[in-house]
């Protein structure tokens, strides 16, 4: 298992839209996800820059950025894309963080 980390941006005022879309995330992404290897997924947010930080635990090679062509995550995408920054493809701005430090 691999640990992955990246950030997103919320607009302003996002937060709330953010937690109830995700509390009800859809059972086939929910599947899609698992089936790619994902067993852990978190989000934090960040409320002084509106920030969220992604935590998934996947598969060796593995994770929800590689599911970009799939039309379950395209639909996810465009559903969220009026609550975050976004690329032209609706995807959501990420930028991959790297692992300094792990206690096991």
């Amino acid at each position: 298992m691999e640990r992955l980390a990246f950030k997103m941006k919320l607009k302003t005022g996002a937060k709330e839209a953010y937690r109830q879309r995700h509390e009800n995330i859809w059972p086939e992404l929910k599947k899609l996800l698992s089936d790619a290897g994902i067993s852990e997924y978190s989000i934090f947010f960040d409320a002084e820059t509106d920030t969220l930080f992604a935590f998934q635990k996947v598969a060796a090679g593995n994770g929800s950025q590689d599911l970009a062509e799939h039309q379950i995550v395209q639909k996810w995408w465009q559903y969220m894309a009026d609550i975050m920054e976004v690329n032209s493809d609706l995807s959501p701005k990420s930028v991959p963080l790297d692992e300094i430090f792990y206690m096991k």
